[in-house]
């Protein structure tokens, strides 16, 4: 990682940590929760190696990005416009995206808003849905999952960040990158996720302990009432993305999800992700299901790095 540069820049109100790498077209990344810039590495350096200027921020309230504590300050309005502002300070017109979990829907949304300055999009495990018209999210969620699930307990200030500390960052990172629990991701009445949550015993290859620890130290710095704070606005968002109710994605896309995906396995998600409706949705869109877990970009790096390539580079010939 030594020949990837590091630096903080001004966008939007706060002051961005990226690690970039490469020359040519732009692409980037978008990390999810609880990750940062660095689960990009791998395709930070073979997509650089490939023509690409690679760039990958720790998003809003994580790593060494500002990390306002308000979650009024994670609207989807906030996370895009830190893209927008970032672009600006690179002096790119358009981007090539990437996004996973959290920052598939970040990417997602700046499609949704900015399909101006996107060239084309890779999202891997969240797909788009449509807003419900009826439902704020945590309602659903509470109904439908109980208040035990993982979202719900969230939504608390202060309440997730209690119950993690009764651990070291490196379990909690343990604890949510490698978790194995049931499909719905719910902890029984009277007991916190975190606590319901094992710690595997053993890591699996594609991921070692210095690099979890180098993680860990960064989120020992910073807490994680960042990362929780984009759950905690799922219903402001809800609200604001009303005048989007319907509203289709534009850019072309690919879809990557693995197959043991707890959320790919959960909600209807499968269903709907092989069915009409995404693709209705997201009229320019291949879907591609590979054999993985959530993690997708790091458990099957070389393959999805090679699915990014080959889309990017066709849309870079079109």
């Amino acid at each position: 990682m030594s020949d990837i540069k590091h630096q903080r820049l001004q966008t939007n109100g706060i002051w961005m940590h990226i690690a970039e790498k490469g020359q040519g077209p732009l692409v980037l990344l978008i990390h999810g929760f609880p990750e940062l810039w660095s689960s990009w590495t791998y395709q930070i350096n073979h997509l650089a190696e490939h023509g690409y200027h690679v760039v990958a921020p720790d998003m809003r309230g994580y790593g060494d990005s500002d990390c306002p504590l308000d979650p009024a300050s994670y609207t989807a309005f906030h996370l895009v416009g830190d893209l927008i502002g970032l672009l600006d300070q690179l002096g790119e017109e358009k981007a090539f995206v990437v996004g996973h979990d959290w920052g598939a829907k970040i990417a997602w949304d700046l499609c949704l808003f900015r399909p101006d300055r996107v060239k084309a999009l890779v999202n891997l495990g969240v797909p788009y849905q449509p807003r419900s018209i009826e439902f704020k999210p945590t309602e659903f969620m509470s109904t439908k999952f109980g208040e035990g699930f993982y979202i719900s307990q969230f939504q608390e200030l202060g309440r997730a960040e209690k119950s993690f500390s009764a651990y070291d960052c490196l379990t909690v990172l343990k604890k949510f990158l490698l978790v194995n629990g049931p499909e719905h991701l719910a902890a029984p009445p009277g007991v916190e996720i975190i606590d319901f949550l094992e710690t595997p015993s053993s890591l699996p290859p594609w991921i070692t302990e210095e690099e979890l620890q180098l993680c860990a130290n960064k989120f020992q710095k910073s807490g994680f009432t960042g990362g929780l704070n984009y759950y905690r606005v799922m219903d402001l968002n809800w609200e604001l993305l009303g005048p989007w109710q319907r509203a289709k994605i534009t850019v072309p896309t690919k879809f990557i999800v693995g197959n043991k995906d707890l959320g790919f396995r959960s909600f209807g998600t499968k269903d709907y992700v092989e069915g009409e409706e995404f693709k209705t949705l997201v009229p320019d869109l291949k879907v591609v299901i590979i054999d993985g877990h959530h993690y997708i970009q790091q458990e099957k790096a070389e393959q999805v790095t090679n699915e990014i390539l080959s889309f990017f580079n066709d849309k870079s010939l079109a």
